[in-house]
């Protein structure tokens, strides 16, 4: 049985200089383990849950050779390589209904699509592409041997491995385990995550707000973008600028969840009272990251429950999450697939980069003239306006060697749809 690890200590901590992603994300990888147990789940109910053990196929799929299509099965020796061959139809293959007697020489069985081949037949012909004559079947030439016809364990082989330990169960996964014989799955328990906001400005929308106040919107993004992820998610709501308080909400909640998320409130200004709170509780560090938008990103511990803490406006804590703060949450949740892939599209823009850090421009993806895919940056840049996240498809991401973008170059695109899941 697998167990859920504790968090080690300082398992956040970082060096003082300014570090590039794909370090940080390694840092990760081999620091962070699963922090929640397993349990064994109906298969369906499977799907959107983290796999905890690999799945090994008790059988063969297809189990036996079958045909491929409704038709006719034959003998491929006792056709006429050069014309047409007619043979009598002397039985019927119906799937779930094998033939009990092995085929016979110069005969032709009719077969449909999914029943087990005859013993002996070897082939088989679309029936669209026969003529019936009486009791016989007319063949076209041309077909080759082994035609239409599905092998055994051509799919999945008895014994093998088929889906592993830390793959998030999609539809086909799940669907692969069923073929199998699988009623149920060992999956790791949902990660149970933590969300607040704090700030004497912020409001929730169902409340009044004062002059001077501010909706909050990062809280339901956040929350979103965890529910998305698969996590338990709990809502704290909003919390005061007030150290004493802010401790008070955040000692039960480490002790309930496997991660405490909030976004705002960690910098070193002396109204940020969450870094002062989390300190008295456990450790709070700030990653350095060379990246924009974003600033340094707080990861720590509130006793043995991570913390996370995002950037206040909504564009850097939307992108600082899906980059950085999702790999911390797909790890803890026994994810072993972190990284989400980049797709090459033509540079709509020009953009003056300067290298030496990790960019994100917002962008829709449109057709251009030549029918290629193409990225069109947003027009503003400006980390709060969050309809700007509205009005893009995902994020053009530039590496930290990249310069200046000229228009019509290639650049890497990230979709919002491979951060979502």
């Amino acid at each position: 049985m697998i167990q859920a690890t504790r968090l080690k200590d300082d398992c956040f901590s970082a060096g003082d200089g300014l570090m590039p992603l794909a370090e940080g994300i390694a840092l990760l990888v081999g620091r962070l383990s699963p922090v929640t147990g397993v349990e064994a789940v109906a298969i369906r109910e499977a799907q959107g849950r983290v796999l905890a053990a690999d799945v090994v196929a008790r059988r063969d799929v297809p189990p036996h050779d079958n045909s491929a299509v409704d038709g006719f099965a034959v003998f491929f020796d006792d056709l006429d390589g050069d014309g047409e061959t007619r043979l009598r139809v002397t039985g019927r293959a119906v799937a779930g209904h094998p033939l009990r007697a092995p085929a016979r020489r110069r005969e032709a069985l009719r077969i449909f699509t999914g029943a087990p081949m005859p013993d002996g037949a070897d082939t088989v012909f679309m029936q669209e592409d026969c003529r019936i004559d009486g009791d016989h079947v007319i063949l076209p030439p041309g077909l080759k041997r082994g035609a239409n016809r599905r092998f055994k364990g051509e799919d999945v082989k008895k014994g093998s491995t088929i889906i592993k330990r830390g793959k998030l169960l999609r539809p086909q996964e799940v669907g692969l385990a069923a073929s199998v014989g699988c009623s149920e799955l060992t999956v790791y328990q949902r990660l149970r995550v933590a969300v607040f906001s704090t700030g004497d400005e912020v409001f929730d929308p169902a409340d009044g707000v004062s002059e001077g106040g501010i909706f909050d919107a990062n809280r339901y993004t956040v929350m979103g973008l965890l529910e998305g992820l698969g996590c338990a998610v709990s809502d704290i709501g909003i919390l005061p600028d007030d150290e004493d308080a802010i401790g008070e909400a955040l000692a039960p909640a480490a002790a309930a969840h496997d991660l405490l998320v909030t976004s705002g409130g960690v910098s070193v200004g002396e109204e940020d009272h969450v870094k002062a709170a989390v300190e008295a509780l456990g450790q709070l560090h700030f990653w350095r990251l060379a990246i924009k938008p974003g600033r340094p990103i707080a990861l720590g511990q509130v006793g043995e429950t991570a913390f996370v803490g995002l950037p206040g406006n909504p564009v850097a804590a939307m992108v600082t999450f899906m980059r950085i703060a999702r790999p911390v949450v797909l790890l803890l949740s026994g994810r072993t697939d972190i990284e989400p892939p980049l797709y090459r599209v033509r540079a709509d823009f020009a953009h003056d980069k300067k290298a030496g850090r990790r960019e994100w421009l917002r962008a829709r993806l449109v057709r251009d003239d030549r029918g290629e895919l193409a990225a069109v940056k947003y027009p503003g840049g400006g980390s709060g306006i969050l309809s700007s996240m509205v009005e893009a498809d995902g994020l053009v991401e530039l590496s930290e060697d990249q310069g200046p973008v000229n228009k019509g170059e290639m650049v890497d695109f990230l979709p919002f749809s491979e951060v979502s899941s």
